[in-house]
């Protein structure tokens, strides 16, 4: 077998020192890139085409689902592992939804992250015990209506920097579209979603989970 290519994504630096040394002696794990953010994944992905990309959920500008939806398009052969600390099944839902190849959390992962990175590689699908678990559950009763279903991709990725308090201007630079285009996303998922200014819209972005508040934030 060879080497197995693979970008860590994830806003801190300790955390991806930590997997860095994790992965080191695994013999056919390869860190070619990091990123510390959602837009340099993408441009990562883009650029180095890895194997496997190492997504966190929660990062600054493009988070983890918004850059899977870019890094799906740009770079298709890259297979990407969600590695957090959030396990919330609505994060699950839309994470496999948008053809993620595995959910690991960072508590749990350990020596096994070398394992789920080789088992996504060879195509299969990953999934912690616990994320699994839900998973299952989440299917067998049916779900909940997730509103964000409504929306397209892209509406998607506009809705959280939104949120976040970007600009059109910076929205478009992010995505690398016009600001006319950015304009209609905007106003295409308020309507969707019901919501008629900016605060209802962070409101809904923080129901949604789109948006996390930390607590004592």
């Amino acid at each position: 077998m060879g080497e197995i290519r693979v970008l860590i994504a994830d806003d801190h630096r300790i955390v991806r020192d930590g997997v860095k040394a994790l992965l080191a002696g695994s013999g056919d794990v390869v860190v070619v890139g990091e990123a510390g953010d959602g837009r340099a994944a993408v441009e990562l992905c883009e650029k180095l085409a890895p194997d496997v990309a190492l997504l966190d959920i929660a990062m600054p500008g493009l988070g983890g689902l918004e850059a899977t939806i870019e890094i799906k398009k740009r770079s298709p052969r890259t297979r990407i592992l969600v590695l957090t600390q959030y396990e919330e099944r609505e994060y699950v839902r839309r994470f496999l939804k948008a053809g993620v190849s595995g959910f690991v959390l960072k508590r749990t992962a350990g020596n096994a992250l070398v394992d789920a990175i080789r088992s996504v590689h060879a195509g299969g699908l990953v999934l912690d015990p616990e994320i699994a678990r839900e998973a299952f559950d989440d299917a067998s009763t049916g779900g909940r209506a997730d509103p964000l279903d409504a929306l397209t991709d892209r509406e998607k990725q506009v809705f959280k920097l939104i949120a976040e308090g970007k600009s059109t201007k910076e929205v478009a630079q992010l995505l690398e579209i016009s600001v006319k285009t950015a304009m209609t996303h905007r106003e295409h998922l308020m309507e969707k979603l019901q919501v008629h200014n900016r605060t209802e819209l962070v409101h809904t972005a923080i129901r949604l989970g789109v948006l996390r508040v930390e607590p004592g934030v």
